[in-house]
């Protein structure tokens, strides 16, 4: 072994701690295993279901390469060329030879290979080494098969990277150099704590494993994450109106309201002082609001699409104006958010109803064309299977879709927890955007089935006259509000060109930005930060290209935040510089309900008991 192994200590634990341990892990393992027993006694056993097609797409995988055996062995010669040039290097490396050229080295940001043994000790080096051959053969053998459809192609890819990744040496005990320390110098108590650990987890579950990403318990809503000052003032159903307090003698005439995604919490825009949207678009002198969405139970399994349009969007729009009595708003949606304020446009437009003065989409799509890899989940059948489950409970389980989401980004959002906290027996460390992030809702099956149904399958949105809600026709191409589009480039739920596309639509002015990172850093990046950069191609404005890759082509790269450029592209529009003396939320008509950040926000599956 290395020095650094060799060094661990060898301090035995306390006993009493050690039996306590035990006992503690034997009675919750005891008591789970008669749960799930019993669980299963009365369910029956079920014939496993494919809802998403797996396994037909890996048969006729296996179909397309049989039919090709040269490519085969010519794969397999190949590999087994790698593995004879790994052997030799990790013979000469053990030998105290000078090092040869690694036959395999993984990517620059792969954090599962950051302890150094990974690459100093011959062992360790030798088994990173003949994982990444065989993942990439394995890649390289399936990703373009001769044959398959791309629908079939791509879930191949996928679940192919799902099992490449499961199978990384980083994830088990004996092969990750840092868990093999821990557990020589721990004697083991990491792995009985970590036993402990994924034994409560399913406990949570309630016979589910539910990994823990954070620590909860650290968090209060309100105190140290959605801590922005501001007051309820209205609430139906399906959302809660929060009006923030000014931070500026002065405030733009115009209010701005947003509109955040329905599938998670608003307040990803509102974490900590330090990163938050809300509180800096405030301290910038607008009049914000934002719409805080109901966690739905059975009760709202009938609301639909059309309700959250007109009793959300619309009814916020109504409120917004009554507060503030203006007779325009500036808007900004996120995500699904976006998806919304787009058909809230849309509608408004056909009703001749001006009081929308600009909209801002953040990571939006309006073309479902190309959803990126989350269409290996939305296909007839796996759409066909949700409703299944959706129309029994009256919702979709937000657990469900948060797995899904994980899935995307399997590497950072499963398997580092399943180390630290599994095998390395830590306890997940206190983070405000796991929190969030497992901070899950549910979504009523009639609005989720028509959304996935008529967008994501039928991609009806984009098609003039394709939807009709709340009696008119949705016509993206007829909006000629003045839209700002905030894309970004390493998005993998809302991909840049797919957004790109949408932004195309709508026939009033329109700017596109490509902001730096993915779908939540690079939209919550506060200018002090000074991160990421963003791109912008002036020449596009009012006539975006239709391919994506040509705006690029023609960008600029800007360094810090888009939120600055937003700003100065929101108060130059007409009107848009226009200011009043500050607006406080117990001064207008509305009646305060309660402090932000209200009820709604406050309620978190993860802490329901299971009926």
């Amino acid at each position: 072994m290395s020095q650094k192994t060799e060094e661990v200590g060898t301090n035995l634990p306390n006993p009493a701690e050690m039996a306590k341990t035990y006992a503690e892990v034997a009675q919750r393992a005891s008591r789970l295993i008669g749960q799930f027993m019993e669980k299963k006694a009365q369910e029956g056993v079920d014939v496993p279901a494919d809802e998403l097609g797996v396994a037909r797409a890996f048969m006729d995988l296996s179909a397309r390469l049989l039919a090709n055996p040269y490519k085969l062995a010519q794969t397999q010669m190949n590999m087994m060329w790698d593995y004879f040039s790994l052997w030799q290097g990790s013979m000469m490396k053990m030998m105290g030879m000078p090092n040869a050229t690694p036959v395999a080295t993984p990517k620059k940001d792969d954090k599962r290979f950051k302890d150094e043994e990974w690459e100093e000790h011959f062992l360790f080096d030798f088994m990173k080494q003949s994982y990444l051959i065989a993942a990439r053969h394995i890649h390289d053998t399936v990703c373009c098969t001769e044959g398959l459809d791309e629908p079939t192609q791509q879930k191949v890819n996928f679940f192919t990277r799902q099992y490449i990744d499961a199978l990384s040496p980083s994830n088990f005990a004996l092969t990750n150099p840092e868990v093999f320390r821990e557990t020589m110098k721990s004697n083991g108590q990491n792995l009985i704590k970590g036993l402990n650990n994924l034994l409560q987890d399913v406990e949570a579950g309630d016979g589910q494993l539910r990994i823990r990403m954070t620590d909860t318990s650290a968090f209060e809503m309100g105190k140290n994450v959605a801590t922005t000052p501001g007051k309820v003032i209205f609430q139906n159903d399906l959302f809660q109106l929060i009006q923030y307090d000014p931070q500026t003698p002065d405030q733009f005439k115009k209010p701005l309201l947003i509109v955040p995604p329905w599938i998670n919490k608003y307040y990803i825009l509102d974490l900590r002082e330090k990163n938050s949207l809300v509180n800096w678009a405030t301290s910038q002198g607008h009049t914000t609001f934002i719409m805080s969405w109901v966690n739905p139970d059975e009760k709202l399994a009938e609301k639909s699409f059309e309700n959250y349009l007109l009793e959300g969007s619309v009814e916020a729009i109504n409120q917004v104006c009554k507060q503030t009595g203006e007779d325009s708003v500036n808007m900004a949606g996120y995500c699904l958010g976006g998806t919304l304020l787009m058909t809230t446009l849309a509608y408004l437009t056909a009703k001749k109803d001006k009081r929308v003065a600009s909209a801002t989409f953040f990571t939006t799509m309006l073309d479902f064309s190309e959803p990126g890899e989350l269409g290996v989940f939305l296909d007839e059948s796996a759409v066909a299977g949700l409703e299944k489950k959706m129309n029994e409970r009256g919702f979709l389980e937000g657990s469900e879709m948060a797995g899904t989401f994980n899935m995307l980004r399997a590497n950072d959002l499963i398997w580092s927890f399943v180390v630290n906290n599994y095998l390395m027996g830590k306890d997940p460390f206190p983070f405000d955007l796991l929190y969030w992030n497992s901070d899950s809702t549910r979504m009523p099956a009639a609005m989720h089935s028509y959304y996935l149904r008529n967008m994501y399958l039928a991609n009806l949105l984009k098609e003039p006259g394709g939807l009709t809600l709340g009696g008119v026709k949705i016509d993206i191409s007829k909006v000629k509000t003045p839209c700002y589009f905030i894309s970004t480039v390493e998005d993998h739920i809302a991909p840049w060109k797919s957004t790109y596309m949408g932004a195309r639509l709508p026939s009033g002015p329109t700017k596109f930005v490509l902001g730096g990172s993915g779908h939540i850093a690079g939209i919550v990046n506060p200018p002090a930060a000074n991160k990421y950069g963003y791109w912008i191609n002036e020449a596009t404005d009012g006539n975006l290209p239709e391919n994506p890759e040509d705006f690029l082509a023609g960008a600029t790269q800007n360094a810090g935040s888009w939120w600055t450029h937003w700003h100065e592209w929101v108060t130059k529009l007409p009107g848009g510089n226009a200011k009043v003396k500050a607006r406080a939320a117990d001064a207008g008509p509305l009646k305060v309900i309660e402090p932000a950040p209200g009820a709604f926000v406050k309620f978190r599956l993860d802490t329901q008991k299971k009926q």
